[in-house]
């Protein structure tokens, strides 16, 4: 795949929220962000390339994501949207539409809204481009 990048995940843990830990408001992040705890409000990356947010078996979040990357083996109250790539463990639940690039889902992992599919802009490029070489 020519002139496609490969886009790299951060795998540190720059932010936690502990298992005991409610933050009400919206979490904004750069870097990796890991929620044991529980959010009341949305969460959103700053960085639209890298950053990844993932949600153990134990955390919660009610509210909008808007992320790269997603690992989630929780639980989400509200509209997902996921630039790169989304992971949906065993335990994985959202309650809203996820709107995604690229989905891995286990079994036993629930979405109750719709799962759309978006394509980046670059996805876009290259499909302008093959259907330009086939006219």
């Amino acid at each position: 795949m020519l002139g496609k990048k490969k886009k790299r995940k951060v795998t540190q843990v720059d932010s936690l929220v502990g298992q005991h830990t409610v933050v009400t408001g919206e979490l904004n992040f750069t870097g990796g962000c890991h929620i044991d705890g529980r959010v009341v409000g949305n969460v959103l990356s700053e960085d639209v390339d890298t950053s990844v947010l993932t949600v153990s078996d134990r955390g919660s979040i009610e509210g909008e994501v808007k992320v790269p990357f997603l690992i989630l083996n929780g639980t989400i109250l509200g509209n997902v949207y996921v630039h790169q790539h989304i992971e949906l463990a065993a335990n994985a639940r959202v309650e809203g539409n996820v709107y995604y690039n690229l989905l891995e889902m286990a079994m036993g992992a629930e979405v109750n809204g719709q799962l759309i599919h978006q394509l980046t802009n670059a996805d876009e490029t290259h499909l302008n481009l093959e259907h330009d070489q086939d006219s």
